[in-house]
């Protein structure tokens, strides 16, 4: 014959056989009774440990969080206290020049950031608001003394609206301005904040759109409302 004989089971014959199939079956059920005893047991040892891990794993998320908003108000408060002199600006090198003009605009409710770095397109700060819409800002720490020409002007129109898409260009700067420069800005619609207006602005705490005069702007729609 080939193949494999099947095993057959049958049922137990006479009382020997009976009595045996009982026996084992009872021990089979005391053996799973009490691995699910054990089992349940090290489940009821581990939950307080794991209760426990939990617990203190949300306590330090939970702590985390409170101490970033602590954090994020306390900011928000000093830079609404902020204000920096002229003589602290002139000790500046650029890039702090250009952190403490972002700054500025956050205290006065900007969302801004800092930017400048080399081929920045004449932007080093960009900030937007929801009454004033979007702003660059073109930094130009110098010495005392020191002035700004018109090619800086120049630039700024050039990539304000088509590169970062600006609705408020300024160049500021701790030193002067030439009056060909400011005359330029003020046709060209390119503001500009020399010392004098610097002073106001950092030191005396006089609003930016105050300054210069801003004037509200309609909130952007989104394309889809504009398309409808």
């Amino acid at each position: 014959m080939s193949g494999k004989r099947r095993l057959r089971l049958r049922r137990p014959r006479g009382r020997q056989e009976q009595l045996a199939a009982v026996l084992v079956a009872a021990a089979v059920a005391t053996m799973v009774v009490k691995e699910a005893a054990t089992a349940w047991e090290v489940v009821l040892r581990g939950w307080p440990l794991a209760a426990a891990l939990g617990a203190a794993g949300a306590t330090a998320l939970g702590w985390r969080q409170l101490r970033s908003v602590r954090q994020q108000r306390a900011q928000a408060q000093l830079l609404a206290r902020l204000q920096i002199p002229l003589t602290r600006i002139d000790a500046m090198g650029d890039a702090e020049f250009e952190y403490a003009l972002r700054d500025l605009l956050i205290r006065e409710g900007w969302s801004a950031r800092k930017v400048g770095q080399k081929g920045d397109q004449s932007a080093d700060v960009l900030g937007r608001h929801v009454q004033w819409g979007r702003i660059v800002v073109q930094a130009k720490h110098t010495r005392v003394g020191g002035k700004v020409g018109s090619a800086v002007m120049y630039q700024v129109k050039g990539t304000a609206g088509p590169v970062h898409r600006a609705d408020i260009s300024v160049v500021v700067t701790n030193g002067g301005i030439t009056r060909d420069a400011k005359a330029w800005g003020d046709q060209h619609q390119v503001h500009w904040v020399d010392r004098d207006r610097l002073r106001q602005w950092a030191e005396e705490g006089v609003p930016l759109h105050t300054l210069l005069r801003l004037p509200a702007r309609a909130p952007r729609r989104s394309a889809g409302r504009r398309a409808a």
